[in-house]
């Protein structure tokens, strides 16, 4: 009943810049935070940046100066600016939330499909 959908997810070349976004729809009365995941073949799954309801954030070292996540409380959406990208940024991204359901539901944990990220040299 809680659905998470990424978009903006393509091909471009090295030094580019790429934007995601993740909406979170269906019955949710409080996103606690989301975040954006990465993973390549034959790698785990790796923190990219999350965002908190307070505001805080947090970024692997790998993206910190080129990535930023920023977040649309009235819209259920996060998203992703990807800037100075590099080949090695190529993965499928995967969106993540930790929300209720409602006021008297548990907190639980949620993910999107992936959307693949594909930078060229």
């Amino acid at each position: 009943q809680v659905q998470l959908v990424e978009s903006g997810g393509g091909l471009v070349q090295a030094g580019g810049s790429l934007r995601l976004s993740c909406e979170a729809s269906g019955s949710i009365f409080k996103i606690n935070a989301m975040g954006w995941y990465r993973q390549v073949p034959g790698k785990q799954r790796e923190l990219v940046t999350t965002i908190t309801s307070g505001g805080t954030t947090n970024y692997a070292d790998s993206v910190k100066g080129r990535f930023t996540i920023s977040r649309d409380n009235a819209k259920n959406t996060v998203y992703l600016q990807m800037n100075s990208l590099k080949p090695e940024d190529t993965a499928v991204y995967y969106c993540n939330a930790d929300l209720f359901q409602s006021a008297r539901a548990i907190l639980r944990n949620y993910w999107g499909r992936g959307t693949q990220v594909t930078v060229s040299s």
